[in-house]
């Protein structure tokens, strides 16, 4: 009888919650040493079939992972973030809580009611009318639970149609022999990948502005080896054949931060500059922000100082500049704010950037970080007037960083405007998983710039190259003479940051319906080109400037005409992400390919992906409806 027990079929299912009570979306749930498992649903809900007496393992980015052995149809899990797991808290339906010390990080739950009513989740089909089963649930990841994913706790029901993105008009193809320079600002920002990422999760559909290729390749990490020497980044090039069109080569160019650690980082002086106004009420909003800046609160240090101001109908100072040491002060601090009240973004950064220049540290590290929607309504609202309220600041040597919060309202453009403006980022959270990877794995770079107005220029040899085009980077486009230009403002590097730029090339010979014949010209022979020159694709070379100085440095290497015998892992993944972008623009460059061409390549190149953040994107790219003509 006891092994009938123990092989028993049962349903099990319960809700994953952090150690405050929200829900934990995007939570992985799976059979021990299996790759059957489930991802939670927008409001931490998970449902999988299993048998009484195995293993599941619970995980989330940020958290202790836990074992549970099941026993009953319904187990909710608190999660801990980090550190020793000394208590698994299960909760039945209707109240019943029953606790049981863990040894081995395993506990044996017994839950005395099974939880009714079926989990919410991305995909709801109607069910056969059986009880308990009037929808079916389709989350993503059943397929491969290998990493988490975040799945927004939003309504299904909600459209863009209040958000606001700027136009992007996308790169064509350049002849080498009319246009051989190609010049850009780099871009750290990654707020387009979080940002489309929740659109997918909650089925809205996708503006094709709100598609910055740039922003969802530079999401991810890669595998590129630290600078040597005096330069604090250094460059990476690699040629392959585009994955969509056998007829042209891709071109990788990317950067690499030098890594800082934690504690050779300067002293930093901090300035929180939060949203307080009604817009701000959502749980995705104001409860969300406040959660995700406590992460960044507990890796302050004693040298550390942090100062909160607020605003809504007016701004107002609701903590004075503290001591990273003193944490609970802070933590305080947060914990009192309230949503409520119209929305005056321009008094708010005034007073921000006037705290912050008032504990100025020399030589330290000086930042705003607003967090908000992006809405703003009352004073100077326009994107003109931000644009030159922000320029003004950012003379004054402290750095702006920005988090989007939110959906309905969310403005895009406007945040995107001020992060570069005031040389700084610009990140959107989605989930608190998302606060993790900000605020915990990369903190260093998020916050701590290493070089800034990092401009790129590449000069393409016509001897080789037909013509070429710059996959994204739309809105981060300079003149050419903008390049030796030390005037003229470009993107910011932070410790640790990898920035990585696509080109899709056209060889000379090669016949393309891309290209349209162009007049011979009368003054200048546009068919010859130096022909010594004729083993070179290219030139890469950039300019940056250190943190505190005027006069920019520059760099170069030679890339030659030479493709790989075998692509790398990173070369393949950010093709993947970049032929998704595509297809989700409806690009004419994607040349009619599939949603199942990214999938492959993106496996291809899925590497050891050790924070599951490819297995994500996979899942997120086989759940996308793509557009249609």
């Amino acid at each position: 009888m006891v092994s009938q027990v123990w092989v028993q079929k049962i349903e099990v299912s319960g809700i994953v919650t952090d150690e405050s009570g929200l829900p934990l979306p995007g939570a992985s749930v799976q059979v021990k040493n299996t790759k059957k498992g489930v991802t939670t649903g927008f409001d931490g809900k998970y449902k999988l079939q299993t048998n009484v007496g195995v293993i599941l393992v619970f995980s989330y980015v940020g958290y202790a992972t836990q074992e549970v052995v099941v026993s009953q149809k319904t187990m909710n899990i608190q999660m801990k973030q980090d550190g020793t797991l000394d208590e698994v808290v299960v909760t039945a339906y209707g109240g019943k809580t029953n606790s049981a010390k863990v040894a081995s990080a395993v506990s044996t739950v017994r839950v005395e009611e099974a939880l009714r009513g079926s989990a919410a989740g991305v995909r709801v089909n109607t069910g056969s009318g059986q009880p308990n089963l009037s929808n079916r649930i389709i989350i993503r990841g059943q397929s491969s639970i290998q990493g988490v994913t975040n799945m927004g706790y939003h309504n299904p029901q909600y459209q863009t149609s209040n958000e606001s993105y700027k136009e992007i008009n996308e790169n064509t193809f350049k002849r080498a022999t009319l246009t051989p320079l190609s010049t850009f600002s780099i871009d750290v920002d990654k707020a387009a990948y979080s940002n489309i990422r929740r659109m997918i999760n909650i089925g809205a559909t996708i503006p094709a502005e709100a598609v910055k290729i740039e922003e969802m390749i530079n999401y991810f990490e890669y595998d590129y080896k630290q600078p040597k020497g005096r330069h604090p980044l250094a460059i990476h090039t690699e040629v392959g054949t585009t994955p969509w069109n056998k007829d042209t080569k891709l071109l990788k160019v990317a950067l690499k931060g030098k890594e800082i650690p934690l504690h050779k980082i300067p002293p930093s002086n901090f300035t929180f500059l939060i949203d307080v106004s009604g817009s701000m009420s959502s749980q995705n909003k104001l409860p969300l922000l406040k959660s995700a800046f406590k992460l960044m609160v507990d890796k302050m240090r004693k040298e550390d100082k942090v100062a909160i101001v607020v605003y809504a109908g007016a701004a107002g100072m609701v903590l004075e500049p503290t001591s990273g040491d003193n944490k609970e002060k802070i933590i305080a601090a947060l914990d009192k704010l309230n949503a409520g009240g119209s929305t005056a973004g321009g008094a708010g950064i005034e007073l921000a950037y006037k705290i912050a220049a008032e504990n100025f540290i020399k030589k330290g590290n000086n930042r705003v970080i607003l967090a908000t929607d992006g809405d703003f309504n009352v004073g100077q609202t326009s994107r003109d007037s931000m644009k030159k309220l922000i320029e003004a600041k950012r003379e004054t040597g402290v750095y702006l960083s920005v988090l989007g919060f939110g959906m309905g309202n969310y403005k895009d453009d406007r945040l995107e405007l001020l992060a570069d403006k005031g040389n700084g980022n610009h990140a959107y959270i989605d989930t608190m998983q998302e606060a993790h990877k900000i605020f915990g794995k990369e903190f260093g770079g998020t916050l701590y710039t290493i070089a800034k107005d990092v401009k790129l220029q590449l000069e393409f040899n016509p001897n080789t190259v037909q013509a070429y085009r710059l996959i994204g980077y739309e809105n981060r486009l300079l003149n050419d003479e903008d390049f030796k230009d030390d005037t003229k403002d470009a993107g910011e590097l932070g410790a640790g940051h990898t920035v990585t730029a696509l080109y899709e090339i056209i060889p000379v010979g090669i016949k393309t319906e891309y290209l349209k014949d162009v007049d011979d010209l009368k003054y200048t022979n546009n068919n010859v080109a130096k022909k010594s020159y004729s083993s070179e694709l290219l030139t890469v070379k950039i300019r940056y400037k250190k943190p505190n100085k005027k006069r920019s440095i520059q760099l170069k290497t030679v890339v030659k005409n030479k493709v790989a015998k075998r692509a790398s892992d990173d070369f393949n993944f950010t093709a993947a992400v970049a032929l998704f972008g595509m297809q989700l623009r409806d690009s004419e460059y994607h040349n009619n390919s599939k949603v199942e061409d990214v999938v492959a390549l993106a496996e291809l190149g899925r590497g050891e992906d050790k924070n599951g953040y490819r297995a994500e994107f996979i899942r997120l790219v086989k759940s996308t409806p793509m557009p249609t003509k």
